[in-house]
């Protein structure tokens, strides 16, 4: 998604827990990218890393909440080996689910008064499968997405006649990420979607043609006949 929407002239903060990594990336993706650290898990962290991205960018027109860790975490066999969710630890599900719930709320909640306050804004929550959520073996990483965009849907609910729009955005289907075990059979890794196909919507999300559009829930793999549709 930053690749594709650095392509499309758009100048992107790419935020990670080690600012090291995060400047590396930003450098691969070329003059477009700039490296933030930010763990969207704390507070001060989110609110310095926000500061620094709209002084570094002059503000902040979109933000794309995609911070996440993988069931890898808590099972790094979950695909072959799967566990039922009480012999998962209390550590490993606070940290996916702080990560990904509690990090989205942290970020749109330290970004959202500033887009109020520059006129207008947009918000885009990267989902998951509705069969993801509820997947036998998949605690917490499925409730985490749920919860993801139950919390989309009531920004977007809370936002409704303001100059600021949330949408939710999911693939269609399991992306080859780091997410993924290395001992995943080739088969499965075959039918991986590849996660250049988040590139479209999300450029489409940041452009003119998406404009007012508030409270939609896009799927990647079947974006063209959504568009088409409009």
């Amino acid at each position: 998604m930053a690749g594709a929407l650095i392509e499309a002239g758009a100048r992107v903060a790419i935020t990670g827990r080690e600012r090291a990594r995060a400047d590396a990336v930003a450098a691969q993706l070329g003059a477009g990218g700039v490296g933030i650290e930010l763990d969207v898990r704390d507070e001060r962290s989110v609110q310095a890393g926000v500061d620094e991205a709209c002084e570094r960018l002059g503000g902040v027109d979109m933000l794309v909440s995609n911070a996440g860790i993988g069931m890898r975490t808590v099972n790094p066999r979950f695909l072959s080996e799967p566990q039922p969710f009480w012999q998962v630890s209390p550590g490993g599900f606070r940290d996916v689910v702080e990560t990904k719930l509690t990090g989205s709320f942290l970020v749109a909640r330290a970004i959202v008064p500033r887009m109020l306050a520059a006129g207008g804004g947009r918000i885009v929550c990267i989902s998951m499968n509705e069969q993801t959520m509820i997947r036998r073996a998949f605690a917490p990483y499925g409730p985490s997405g749920a919860g993801v965009e139950a919390l989309a849907r009531v920004m977007a609910a809370d936002l409704i006649g303001t100059t600021v729009t949330v949408n939710i955005l999911l693939p269609g289907g399991a992306t080859a990420t780091g997410m993924i075990p290395d001992d995943v059979s080739p088969e499965t890794r075959t039918g991986l979607l590849d996660p250049a196909i988040m590139g479209p919507p999300i450029v489409w999300l940041a452009s003119e043609s998406a404009e007012g559009l508030h409270d939609e829930r896009i799927i990647a793999t079947s974006f063209d006949t959504w568009l088409a549709q409009r």
